[in-house]
């Protein structure tokens, strides 16, 4: 394979270049025709402009000023590039990017590329997307996400176990004068998302069609925040149209996506709170009815589990609370934050113990409802 694989990675301030989103780090691994790492080059890039979701790609203002922009990279970004074969997770999310900052000096990027997020599902029994999940089937090491080295040090070690399977690809053609470009570093690490989605991703199946992957793939990195700007939407847009999807194709796979984020979410047995308002929120943000695809959050007591009534019940309260605690329940005058479950004659109630438990995402359940988690509790004693 010639000169062998350039295994690419690059950060970004957004999802598009189409709307003036930039390059702030890009990574370059070199892999032989053997599989063997020879070489790797990183640096953050000065994008002129606000760096984006910072949470995300976890680089400062401060790191990306002492940067050089990308005009002071392309000379030896397309030295490091030029006669090898372009490798990328998602490599059409980066090609756009490479592609576009190149063009604006002037020059056409000319390169097709190999894909690890597609390799890995053909070859590696990955069965979700991510680049993370595609190392943990392959057994490959990864190290801090949306870091660009790691990522393409990451994407490089799937590329070497796919290496049999690879066939022929036209090498990346680009000639511009090298210069000598001083890199910078970010300076650590930064801690990885732990909140519900982030970690959901990680777990989505694959799609049928690889263009569909690919969007995807760029949706997972718009909704790590929970949130669509009007411009986010229009680079997904941009994104869709430049993969020939269509409106129904788009539609298709934000359906497919909320379910499989659901099915993820109901996988433990149990979905949260947390859980259901982030379902419902990503529905919304997708243009998509939750009906029945988002779970109603799974109800369980345990023993010496805190409930308070509200409301007046067809039996006496007294009797409730009686059973409650002959089930080995604690009965409580007021909603606090250890509430476990608020039983209220109308769960529309517009009590005040009603609004408190809503305020701290507690359950509010119908006596019919309580009796049956009475009977599972007690074995059907209650």
């Amino acid at each position: 394979m010639g000169n062998g694989y350039a295994v690419v990675d690059v950060e970004t301030t957004g999802l598009s270049p189409g709307h003036h989103h930039r390059v702030i780090e890009v990574a370059v691994v070199h892999v032989d025709p053997s599989g063997r790492r020879t070489d790797e080059w990183c640096t953050l890039v000065n994008p002129r402009r606000d760096l984006g979701a910072q949470h995300v790609h976890g680089i400062s203002a401060a790191e990306a000023r002492r940067a050089p922009d990308f005009a002071g990279i392309a000379g030896e970004l397309a030295a490091r590039l030029s006669g090898r074969v372009l490798v990328a997770h998602n490599v059409s999310f980066d090609l756009r990017f490479l592609r576009a900052e190149f063009a604006r000096l002037g020059h056409e990027f000319v390169a097709s590329g190999l894909c690890t997020m597609e390799l890995s599902g053909r070859y590696l029994g990955a069965s979700s997307r991510s680049l993370a999940a595609c190392c943990a089937a392959a057994g490959v090491p990864m190290g801090t996400a949306h870091s660009a080295l790691h990522d393409a040090r990451a994407s490089a070690g799937l590329l070497v176990r796919c290496l049999d399977r690879v066939g022929d690809v036209p090498p990346v053609r680009l000639d511009l004068p090298r210069t000598s470009v001083f890199a910078v570093q970010r300076s650590s690490g930064h801690a990885s998302e732990q909140h519900f989605l982030a970690k959901l991703v990680r777990l989505l199946p694959r799609v049928e069609t690889p263009r569909g992957d690919e969007y995807l793939a760029v949706l997972d990195r718009a909704l790590v925040d929970r949130h669509l700007s009007a411009e986010e939407q229009e680079e997904l847009l941009d994104v869709a149209r430049a993969l020939d999807l269509g409106l129904p194709e788009v539609m298709g796979l934000h359906r497919d996506y909320l379910a499989a984020l659901a099915e993820a979410a109901r996988e433990d047995g149990v979905v949260t709170a947390d859980e259901e308002a982030d379902l419902r929120l990503v529905a919304s943000l997708l243009g998509v009815e939750p009906g029945e695809v988002v779970p109603q959050r799974t109800v369980r007591l345990s023993l010496g589990d805190l409930v308070v009534f509200t409301g007046e019940m067809r039996e006496p309260r007294e009797v409730w609370e009686n059973r409650a605690l002959s089930a080995g329940l604690a009965v409580k005058a007021g909603v606090t934050k250890k509430t476990a479950l608020v039983i209220a004659a109308d769960p529309d109630s517009l009590s005040g113990k009603a609004d408190k438990a809503r305020g701290y995402g507690i359950p509010i359940v119908s006596e019919d409802l309580f009796a049956g988690l009475l009977g599972e509790l007690t074995g059907g004693r209650a």
